[in-house]
């Protein structure tokens, strides 16, 4: 549906509209700006670390059956993705130099797309709308996927029956959609979303290392909290005044503003988080050793964990000619329940 879809708006859109060569130069936008530069950095970092929190992103990694298999189709889908979201944002330039953005009266940037698409024919128009609904819905059924998953698995431990889960999803959607019924603008949601990401997920992926054994939960918790506390810092001391610190964790200026502060912000929150997750380790190990030496026992907090037993073994299983009879032994996989440490 995507490959149907850009095909056809290439194609119609290469026959159908017609650049006003006067206005490429006038737009502007094939020059350099201070926000472009900006974006260069803010998006990477908001969209990368955001994606960590995306549960159908990790379904379909866990899906993979072998390293080489996620490392082929995370390729694949980069240049299709980088592809596909390079002819779309191209449709903003077109709807610029054709003429149709921004319009009379002058309308929104981010529906550049659509006043671009108005200049088609009305049965273009009618297929790329269908289209598009039906790609949004395909990414949301996606999402809801995710939530029940993590809320069956992560939150319950599947020891709540499925459809309560389900329909809890559905309450938690409503004001979801009203949220976004109702907000100025769905991109600030976005944003804010990403500022949490951007200064939790940095310390967050320190733990996933094995040589960061000694990394624990008290260090993601503080320099979670500590990143979106130093966007505060930040914003108050940018703007010299304790409510636009405020405003500026909210983003209430968005994104394409002429100044350094949403930049600022997406700096402080993951450098800010790191500095606070460090300050919050030696904060634990000092309390720790501390602890040792007052009650006389050996300080252990940073020896390395004992590694986990086998979580395979081999056997015979009643119906391995059935499963394969080619194989006398059949490999199951047994469960180690490992427990992490908070402090």
């Amino acid at each position: 549906m995507v490959v149907g879809l850009i095909i056809l708006a290439v194609v119609t859109i290469g026959v159908e509209t017609h650049i006003d060569t006067s206005l490429i130069a006038a737009s502007g936008f094939l020059e350099p700006s201070l926000l472009g530069w900006q974006l260069i950095y803010i998006l990477p970092v908001a969209i990368v670390t955001n994606d960590f929190f995306i549960s159908g992103f990790w379904m379909r990694t866990f899906a993979s059956k072998t390293d080489q298999d996620l490392l082929i189709g995370t390729s694949i889908a980069t240049v299709a993705i980088t592809l596909i979201l390079g002819l779309v944002g191209a449709t903003g330039l077109l709807a610029a130099w054709t003429g149709a953005y921004p319009g009379d009266p002058p309308q929104s940037g981010s529906i550049a797309f659509f006043l671009l698409l108005g200049q088609l024919p009305a049965w273009v128009v009618g297929i790329v709308l269908i289209m598009t609904v039906s790609l949004s819905t395909a990414a949301f059924d996606s999402l809801q996927s995710g939530m029940v998953s993590t809320g069956s698995n992560d939150l319950f431990r599947n020891k709540l029956n499925f459809w309560w889960i389900r329909a809890a999803v559905v309450i938690i959607i409503v004001p979801v959609v009203v949220v976004a019924l109702e907000s100025p603008s769905v991109l600030q949601i976005y944003l804010i979303s990403d500022l949490v990401s951007a200064s939790s997920i940095p310390v967050l992926v320190i733990g996933l290392s094995e040589r960061c054994y000694w990394w624990r939960g008290f260090e993601v918790v503080v320099g979670g909290l500590g990143g979106l506390l130093t966007v505060f810092i930040f914003g108050t001391i940018y703007y010299g005044s304790a409510q636009e610190g405020a405003y500026l964790l909210l983003l209430e200026n968005g994104l394409y503003g002429d100044d350094w502060s949403a930049f600022g912000a997406f700096v402080a929150a993951p450098v800010g988080g790191l500095l606070w997750g460090l300050g919050a380790l030696a904060l634990r190990l000092g309390f720790q050793w501390s602890r040792a030496k007052v009650k006389g026992y050996r300080f252990d907090a940073l020896d390395r964990p004992s590694p986990a037993r086998p979580s395979f073994y081999t056997g015979n299983h009643a119906d391995a000619e059935e499963l394969d009879p080619d194989r006398e032994q059949v490999y199951t996989q047994g469960t180690t329940d490992i427990k992490g440490k908070f402090f």
